[in-house]
């Protein structure tokens, strides 16, 4: 059992970069291997909006990560500001982000920390990268 959290980290260039962590809040030791799924969603029911989050190559994973009860991983998330695209963007506001942990099927719903992004509704625009999960 996870639980996950998103802050800023800084901006620069059209771009947000976010620190994605996700924390083990069960009674035992897990581990975490790889990218989570993540994706925009919005209109107050959790509908993804555009895009899912692209692999970020420059930040693979370096193995799977044994996370003790209360210990935390984290991964870098970069959203390019939907703003950014202009016409070829139809703009959504966001409520949050939808993460799948890596090889799960259950999803974590984190609540957007920095009102407004916007999302653009086209699938062929990516808007997120997210990099492995590191340890904390």
């Amino acid at each position: 059992m996870l639980s996950g959290s998103i802050a800023s980290e800084g901006s620069g260039a059209g771009n947000i970069y976010l620190k994605l962590a996700v924390k083990n809040k069960s009674s035992q030791p897990c581990s975490i291997d790889g990218y989570p799924g993540v994706s925009l969603v919005g209109q107050g029911n959790g509908t993804q909006l555009g895009a899912a989050a692209g692999r970020d190559p420059d930040r693979p994973s370096k193995g799977a990560i044994l996370l003790a009860v209360g210990d935390s991983a984290f991964a870098q998330l970069q959203y390019s500001r939907a703003e950014n695209y202009g016409a070829a963007c139809t703009l959504s506001p966001t409520d949050g982000f939808r993460v799948y942990p890596p090889s799960a099927t259950d999803a974590l719903y984190i609540a957007n920390p920095l009102n407004p992004i916007n999302a653009c509704t086209q699938q062929n625009l990516v808007l997120l990268h997210i990099g492995a999960f590191q340890k904390s």
